[in-house]
């Protein structure tokens, strides 16, 4: 078991498949550090691999709104301060890491597309330890974020979705109405 790993996403909705791929992570490090990634606009820049990504659209939560939820699912599944950090990572700027991140940490991928292949090579490129929890094909992703924001959007059922915690935080903060106002 490594000291440090490091796991990163954006979360604009941290949901189920999230979780598992934290918790997959967790049981190879004693202390994880979750990146939250584009944690404001100044951090965000788009990448040829997947432009989406970085659009406004696609990132409607802010860093607290996220950080807030995720430190609730992480609490709520029994890991603590001394078993997790949750920082921001501004992914596509890696003369900042230094600044957030612990680089000797071992960092999780998942991938199923070009922009996890496109992070790996990145983050094998800046001699970041790496490993690959698991790849798989796009069909084979499971939940995406964006059908959990366009569910709250459409007023559709999401609360299966996502953590228990993860569903009181959003409620509490407004953010599935928020969501629904937004198409509206």
């Amino acid at each position: 078991m490594t000291e440090t790993g490091v796991v990163h996403g954006r979360f604009q909705i941290f949901h189920l498949d999230h979780l598992k791929y934290v918790l997959a992570a967790k049981e190879r490090c004693n202390h994880l550090v979750i990146g939250i990634t584009n944690p404001d606009p100044t951090l965000t820049r788009a990448d040829a691999a997947d432009a989406y990504r970085s659009s406004p659209e696609a990132n409607p939560l802010t860093y607290y709104e996220r950080y807030r939820i995720v430190r609730a699912v992480m609490v709520e599944t029994g890991l603590d301060d001394e078993a997790i950090s949750i920082v921001p990572f501004p992914v596509n700027f890696p003369d900042l890491y230094r600044h957030y991140l612990p680089l000797g940490a071992v960092f999780y991928l998942t991938i199923y597309d070009d922009w996890g292949r496109r992070k790996l090579a990145m983050f094998k490129s800046l001699g970041l330890d790496v490993e690959v929890l698991w790849e798989r094909p796009p069909e084979k992703k499971g939940i995406r974020a964006r059908e959990v924001r366009r569910a709250m959007a459409e007023g559709k059922r999401w609360e299966h979705l996502v953590p228990p915690a993860a569903v009181r935080v959003i409620k509490d903060m407004g953010i599935d109405e928020r969501m629904r106002r937004s198409i509206s």
